[in-house]
């Protein structure tokens, strides 16, 4: 930085330069005199009085990349930022504990729902919020103000009420602390109660006619629609099994996946659809939404034994291996919206297009089932969506089911090489341990029910990469770009990982697999529970201090870090018989009960945990020559309450699970909760055993 006095500066470059995150680089060549969330950004905060403005976002957010051109790219806009405040630029993936923070703290603000790009100005020294809101057009329109406008109001107001801008301040750090899970009172008793409630809010809030729930814009929800597939599984063997649950999550999956949510060319599906029948999404690919829902259709095949959603999850992995798998190992964490001819063109088609990559039949084939007769859904352009089912497109073409079957999967492939040729949208490089843990769930369950081992070889290449690569001098990072890992984990990062740990092992038995478990269990545990108020912190007891320490029960883009760590403590405490992981996740259940009770629908994982923790799931610990092909039978039914283990005879094994011992012949163990079978000797025994469960 240079200048004629210290306050005119001349920006030579901003900060952003030496940064890794692909978002922040973006930003390194705007005029706006960006740093990053640290020390020296703070400190000249304090030193120059003059109010921090934090810009939140991530790399294929579209709208942070409109307010980016319009705003951040300007030379007069940034003029006024820079002589005005001190600029932070932040990236929500690396620091989702600051973004949880200033979404809530926004959400105080303004009483109303965040997002990105998030804008926050707040003061200098205590770096406390005092204005909070998402996307500022550059010139004034829709009720918004004009960007600047709205700067140098801010400034001035800063200017003439520090004293009470602190004040309120402080009284918003007390709102966000109030805000936080108090403790449980004594005496609860865990039951049922939000089981029969979430099931019951679910329905009152189902679209009858497109699935899903609520209106546009609309997600996907998986952890609600597992929740339902699981009240669904639960009562199949009853007088009055709960079809209707079975249906709300078949015609949500169903209406996603011939709706332009999902790629129909190249599989995977975008973050959320604008519509709400499902047509035109927000076309960025997010590895945290594709790892659930490949979950989620992988079971859901098993479930229905319908073959459209074992296409789905087959093509959904297919994509991620093929798009987003780093050469060093790990999961890539997103596909941008945008590229360079505009948002979402990478997927867009005219008709000429497809005439000029597919052979006549196969025109003819997608010409009806995307509706290319028709006008053009998005820009003068056609985002694929299926217009007809395979039943309907026989009398417009004429060809048989088999002949159209033929046909779409060879043009579907054609369109993806075609498609292929294009510059691909911008692919953020950075390898997120709580999302690859997601997608190794996700590849782990698909393996089982798409008979797909390579799927579960996958997975496991990526757990050794995370306990090689992102455990360093033991300590789990969150983040790993450019050979280096960077930030402490979060509480989603060891929750995650140990629950698609316990989920892998079920398909493919490592002995380093369970120790690495053990492992998080433990760090779990010691660095983040909450001794006086139960539940687990967001943040490690190591991590710099915030305006407050975050702590939630509730599911938001991703499952809840609360609830993954009961379900998966519970579980690891089944499978191993020890009680200091039962008792853990019975404490977070009970910090979290007042949530559950009161807003049952926003906390389907903490639910399902809660589930398991009064239901018990079947552990089943197979040894034995026999033991993969018993285990392959035995998980070819969707079951989402049984754990089945084949373990290899020579495994190294922690006692009581050591105590499990191979025979002569194959064995298998079945056990719930504290009560174990004798050793069973046959398929056909363990069939009689399950039956029902």
């Amino acid at each position: 930085m240079l200048g004629s006095s210290p306050n005119a500066r001349i920006i030579i470059m901003n900060h952003l330069a030496k940064e890794a995150s692909p978002y922040l680089l973006q930003h390194k060549d705007n005029p706006v005199d960006w740093h990053p969330w640290g020390q020296a950004a703070l400190e000249l905060a304090a030193h120059e009085n003059k109010p921090i403005l934090m810009s939140i976002g991530y790399s294929a957010c579209h709208w942070c990349h409109v307010m980016a051109h319009e705003s951040f790219e300007d030379p007069a806009t940034a003029e006024v930022m820079n002589r005005l405040f001190i600029n932070i630029k932040l990236d929500r993936e690396e620091r989702p504990d600051l973004d949880k923070v200033y979404q809530t703290a926004h959400q105080l603000l303004t009483q109303r729902g965040g997002g990105w790009p998030l804008t926050v100005i707040m003061t200098p020294d205590e770096h406390l919020p005092f204005f909070a809101g998402t996307y500022f057009p550059k010139e004034a329109q829709h009720g918004m103000p004009a960007f600047t406008d709205l700067l140098m109001k801010l400034a001035q107001h800063y200017e003439a009420h520090q004293s009470e801008l602190k004040q309120q301040g402080g009284a918003l750090v007390n709102a966000l602390e109030s805000i936080q899970p108090q403790a449980p009172e004594t005496g609860i008793r865990l039951s049922n109660a939000p089981i029969n409630g979430i099931r019951e809010q679910l329905a009152t809030n189902f679209d009858k006619d497109w699935g899903g729930f609520g209106t546009a814009p609309k997600f996907p929800h998986p952890t609600n629609l597992e929740r339902l597939l699981r009240h669904w599984r639960a009562s199949a063997h009853s007088s009055e099994p709960d079809v209707d649950a079975l249906f709300m999550t078949a015609l949500t999956l169903s209406r996603m996946q011939n709706g332009g949510v999902f790629d129909q060319a190249g599989g995977g599906f975008y973050r959320y659809s604008v519509d709400q029948q499902w047509q035109i999404p927000h076309f960025e690919k997010m590895l945290y939404d594709n790892g659930p829902l490949l979950a989620l259709t992988a079971q859901l095949w098993q479930a229905s034994g319908d073959d459209a959603f074992r296409r789905v999850a087959s093509a959904t992995a297919d994509w991620a291996l093929r798009e987003m798998r780093a050469p060093e190992g790990g999961f890539y964490a997103s596909l941008d919206a945008d590229s360079d001819c505009g948002e979402g063109c990478f997927y867009l088609w005219t008709p000429d297009e497809l005439v000029s990559v597919l052979d006549a039949d196969e025109y003819a084939a997608v010409e009806h089932l995307y509706g290319l007769r028709e006008p053009a859904n998005f820009e003068d352009r056609w985002h694929l969506t299926n217009r007809l089912s395979l039943d309907e497109l026989g009398e417009p073409t004429g060809f048989t089911k088999s002949k159209l079957k033929s046909l779409l999967d060879s043009a579907q492939q054609k369109i993806r090489r075609a498609r292929d040729q294009r510059e691909l949208p911008g692919r953020d490089k950075k390898i997120l341990t709580s999302w690859n843990a997601l997608i190794i769930r996700g590849l782990a369950i698909a393996s089982g029910a798409l008979d797909r081992p390579e799927l579960a070889a996958a997975a496991a290449n990526t757990v050794d990469f995370i306990r090689q690569q992102m455990i360093v001098n033991h300590q789990l990072h969150a983040c790993h770009i450019n050979g280096q890992v960077s930030f402490n984990a979060y509480l989603d990062d060891y929750a995650f990982l140990l629950d698609a740990v316990l989920e892998l092992l079920q398909y493919r038995w490592d002995d380093e697999h369970l120790k690495l478990a053990i492992w998080l269990a433990n760090e779990l545990l010691e660095q983040f529970e909450d001794a006086e108020n139960g539940g687990l912190f967001y943040t490690a007891n190591t991590h710099e201090k915030l305006l407050y320490r975050p702590k939630s029960f509730s599911d938001d883009s991703m499952p809840s870090g609360n609830g993954v760590a009961a379900l998966a403590l519970n579980r690891l405490g089944q499978l191993l018989a020890e009680p200091q992981y039962l008792h853990a996740a019975e404490r977070i259940l009970r910090a979290g009960w007042a949530s559950m009770q009161e807003f049952p629908h926003g906390h389907a994982t903490l639910i399902t945990a809660l589930d398991e923790y009064l239901n018990p799931a079947e552990v089943i610990v197979i040894r034995g020559d026999e033991a993969e092909d018993w285990r392959h039978s035995i998980q070819q039914v969707y079951s989402p309450g049984r754990l089945c283990f084949a373990i290899p005879t020579n495994a190294s094994l922690p006692e009581p699970l050591h105590a499990k011992v191979a025979h002569e012949q194959t064995v298998a163990y079945i056990c719930r909760g504290p009560q174990c079978s004798e050793p069973v000797h046959s398929l056909q025994e363990i069939a009689k055993t399950i039956a029902g469960n």
